[in-house]
């Protein structure tokens, strides 16, 4: 009889008509659900196909399939993808944590070619779908949006998720190579939804050149404030953290407080209209090199597993939420289009992810080969750039969230096209999380054989043993020394930019920012 009233319950909460009874069942069941993908994750963890990502969608869609079943086909979520409970709640978590736990010296090492992937690459990429959907949708009768649609589309589908690659590639043996799958798809998620939002604000009626000017000029404000606001949060962060020295007090006030702050800068960068996935990002790089370092040890030890845990729950909860949203029987209702034509809408976006991908990794990875030279750091590999091309193919929750937030209304639609966007969003997030995720274990076994663990990947930078003529602390009383310094300087700037930017900013760092601010041996 008991288990019969929570049938019931459940039903009422899946059909919307529980009130607040039914909010908590749905609350607890997907809490429990969400259990049961953390021990469905941790039983897989060895499988050669199958990562928590794709445990946790395939969970999803099987629960939201029991649902419509128990709903009489009225209905198959718990609850109903938002995407502001997603960019507000759900994403600053998972964005934080990837600054505060990245590896600062090898993104940093590797920044030109991470912001090229990122930046330049979402932008070919956006101009490759948007001018492939304008041409072929039409084909498959289907041509009726308008110019800011399909560039819509466009960012939609060049956000990407790395989430598996990085599941499966060994940070220790290519560390390089994890820095820049890793590096790309963060960067990639900020310069989506900032190009996203500068898109939204076109007038369809003047899309002359000059607007692909001002996209690109706003673009590069948000990209410059948003990374500005960070810095400075983590900084004030830090400083008051240094200051006034909270863990003799309370260790729970510390970490509170960079909690807090974390949030606050994501929160203030959306209340400016800035891009809060940037600003979170930089914001969690500047806490782990100067506020995590102000810090006891246990209140250390306290916010890596915190913010740890944070994104991985957080993760797992949005492919979980995907995946139970997936069979809503609303949109799919709405979607007029025949099955001919979701074929051939799907067709084609994959063809034109594929082409988008690879029209930017090749030519940035050569390029990146041919600017840095042997002596700067190891080239990537075609190999390399495969698994880099491969790893861009998936698309995830913010696919979604941006297709929810440009073709529906709360997340709803009663628009037969918009509706069947959304349906082959779906269908192509699920497609290359499911299928391109199975086989990205077994590609990149294939192409990166595991090496023993004492061979040298020679991507680590070496040691300061270089001349820094602009930080000596020797008196250079001679001008001709002075020059000869300078000209030594500018040489090895030229020759080994970014090695050489490094050396002069850890310098810089160590003489004048973390006397402030705190960091490694600054006490």
């Amino acid at each position: 009889m008991a288990a019969r009233e929570l049938w019931e319950s459940l039903v009422a909460a899946a059909g919307g008509t529980g009130g607040s009874s039914g909010t908590v069942v749905s609350i607890c069941v997907f809490t429990a659900v969400l259990c049961l993908c953390l021990v469905a994750g941790h039983l897989l963890e060895e499988n050669k196909w199958v990562n928590e990502s794709i445990t946790a969608l395939i969970i999803g869609c099987i629960i939201g399939a029991i649902i419509f079943l128990l709903s009489k086909g009225k209905n198959s979520h718990i609850l109903r993808f938002d995407e502001q409970l997603f960019f507000i709640y759900v994403l600053p978590p998972i964005i934080f944590n990837a600054g505060f736990q990245v590896k600062k010296k090898q993104f940093f090492h590797n920044f030109l070619t991470i912001m090229s992937f990122g930046v330049f690459g979402v932008f070919i990429s956006v101009a490759i779908v948007s001018t492939g959907c304008y041409w072929l949708f039409p084909k498959v009768g289907f041509g009726e949006l308008d110019a800011v649609d399909y560039l819509a589309l466009g960012t939609i589908f060049s956000s990407t998720d790395t989430v598996c690659t990085l599941q499966v590639i060994n940070q220790d043996e290519t560390p390089r190579l994890y820095s820049l799958v890793f590096g790309e798809g963060v960067v990639n998620d900020a310069t989506a939804v900032v190009l996203f939002n500068a898109i939204k604000n076109l007038d369809v009626d003047q899309l002359k050149g000059g607007v692909a000017l001002k996209v690109i000029s706003d673009f590069l404000y948000l990209f410059a404030t948003s990374t500005i606001l960070g810095i400075s949060m983590g900084l004030s962060t830090a400083y008051v953290l240094k200051t006034l020295y909270f863990g003799r007090h309370s260790t729970d006030r510390e970490v509170a407080l960079m909690a807090l702050m974390a949030y606050l800068s994501y929160m203030l960068a959306e209340l400016l209209s800035l891009s809060g996935i940037l600003t979170v990002f930089f914001c969690g790089i500047v806490m782990s090199h100067y506020a995590w370092h102000n810090v006891t040890e246990s209140s250390r030890i306290t916010t890596r597993h915190i913010f740890a845990t944070l994104s991985f729950i957080a993760e797992t909860f949005i492919f979980l939420y995907v995946g139970m949203d997936a069979l809503d029987i609303d949109k799919w209702k709405t979607s007029e289009a025949s099955l001919k034509t979701s074929i051939g809408i799907f067709g084609i976006v994959i063809l034109l992810l594929l082409l988008g991908r690879a029209a930017f990794v090749f030519p940035i990875s050569m390029l990146s080969n041919k600017m840095s030279g042997s002596s700067e750091r190891t080239p990537i590999t075609f190999k390399h750039q495969v698994v880099i091309w491969w790893a861009g193919l998936m698309r995830g929750a913010v696919s979604i969230a941006l297709a929810y937030n440009q073709f529906t209304f709360s997340g709803v639609t009663s628009d037969p096209i918009h509706a069947t966007v959304i349906t082959s969003t779906i269908i192509v997030v699920f497609f290359t999380t499911l299928v391109f995720g199975f086989l990205t274990r077994p590609l990149i076994s294939a192409m990166l054989p595991h090496r023993s663990r004492g061979h040298s990947t020679g991507s680590n930078s070496p040691k300061d043993d270089l001349t820094l003529p602009f930080f000596s602390n020797e008196d250079a009383s001679d001008s001709g020394i002075v020059l000869e310094q300078a000209k030594r300087s500018i040489s090895m700037l030229l020759e080994r930019p970014v090695h050489t930017v490094h050396i002069y900013w850890r310098k810089f760092d160590d003489r004048f920012m973390r006397p402030i601010f705190g960091g490694p041996g600054s006490h």
